[in-house]
């Protein structure tokens, strides 16, 4: 016996517009999902999107692409980038997710693998909360389903009893489910995804059924490159997804993008000065961070040594973020170097003992070295004192 939830029909000219009650982002909300916060855009996409569309896909797959990289629409309305990087990166990521392969987005710590799922998911499905939270205490419940242990205990097992899972929710209603932080997930309970995605099937033994996966189902997951060797994936489960690296972003230039640009967003939402005062500092912080995880100074002059942490650009958008609070409330709204110092000692120096030794090599040789970053060097010497 099959149960699957097949969707109400809709205007064809309005298939892929989100509902109007949430085309405006919610401004009460700290952090608004991604189909709410860019509404907008994506009802603007759907208006002019005359491509083809896989089944219940909101968009087609280019405007789904579009939607990540940004553009400019035929109508003046501008697109902004969700992720900035290699074109081709996001365009095999949506070319998986039109095929009956799941998608794995792999990369170190902090390449917007979670950020680019989530964007994903709203652009295709126009929801990105049916998301499993990765943990080493994810039961299988959290992927299959679980039970209403009041209502099993009253009338034994039943589909009211049942309580299902955001990966179930997603099979019976054709939309993409998300899985974040896989590896860290115990391998008995990943396994729970191999008949998923091989037979798009999920069996209830308890009542002799299963939920068949419609068209339009798909899973993305993310991993971190550093997460290697806690729970492997097995090969089974390994050959059912689609991998997609994330790279670190290639130039200065870009990572400062990144950077400037989510720091607006979020600077927005918290009421933070403006950024545009602060470029200079987004540029130190991010040509810090970019010579420690290299190893080498942006010349290739000096070699250094690294400390033990990733300095990711997500590492990079929280320490400008909180030097942009420190300067909005205790300052006089303007990013310097005293804002940022803190935090940036506090992203390096992660082992007291190794990774100060690094920062201090660092801060002696090359900042103090470096001209107009005086400023600068006497700013993490007062933070590290």
């Amino acid at each position: 016996m099959s149960v699957s939830a097949e969707p109400t029909s809709v205007d064809p000219r309005r298939n892929g517009s989100v509902p109007a009650d949430t085309r405006t982002a919610r401004t009460d909300t700290l952090r608004p999902h991604a189909e709410h916060a860019f509404a907008d855009e994506l009802a603007a996409l759907a208006a002019q999107d005359d491509r083809p569309r896989p089944a219940r896909w909101r968009l087609s797959p280019w405007a789904v692409a579009t939607y990540l990289l940004g553009g400019t629409l035929p109508d003046g309305t501008v697109i902004t980038p969700k992720y900035v990087g290699p074109r081709r990166v996001v365009e095999v990521a949506v070319t998986t997710l039109a095929t009956d392969r799941a998608l794995l987005l792999l990369g170190v710590p902090g390449t917007a693998k979670t950020w680019v799922s989530e964007h994903l998911a709203a652009a295709v499905s126009g929801d990105s909360t049916l998301l499993v939270q990765g943990t080493a205490g994810t039961p299988e419940e959290a992927i299959r389903y679980g039970w209403n242990y009041a209502r099993l205990l009253a009338h034994g097992p039943s589909r009211d009893a049942l309580v299902s899972s955001p990966v179930m929710r997603a099979m019976a209603e054709g939309r993409t489910a998300r899985v974040e932080e896989l590896t860290r997930i115990p391998a008995d309970v990943q396994d729970s995804l191999i008949t998923i995605l091989s037979e798009k099937t999920l069996p209830i033994p308890e009542l002799g059924q299963e939920v068949q996966a419609v068209r339009g189902f798909n899973l993305i997951a993310t991993a971190n490159d550093r997460d290697r060797g806690v729970n492997e994936l097995s090969s089974a489960l390994r050959r059912r997804f689609n991998t997609v690296v994330l790279p670190l972003p290639e130039t200065p230039e870009a990572e400062v993008d990144i950077v400037t640009r989510r720091v607006e967003q979020i600077g927005r939402s918290l009421d933070l000065p403006a950024v545009p005062d602060g470029v200079d500092e987004i540029r130190r912080v991010v040509t810090v961070f970019r010579e420690l995880r290299d190893g080498v100074t942006a010349d290739g002059r000096t070699k250094l040594k690294s400390p033990s942490g990733t300095l990711s650009t997500a590492e990079a958008i929280s320490v400008v973020t909180g030097g942009l609070a420190l300067a909005a409330h205790f300052g006089d709204g303007v990013l310097r170097a005293g804002d940022v110092a803190a935090g940036v000692l506090g992203a390096v120096v992660r082992d007291p003992a190794a990774d100060r030794v690094v920062w201090q090599e660092y801060l002696e040789t090359v900042v103090r070295e470096r001209d107009g970053w005086s400023d600068f060097y006497r700013a993490c010497r007062e933070a590290g004192a």
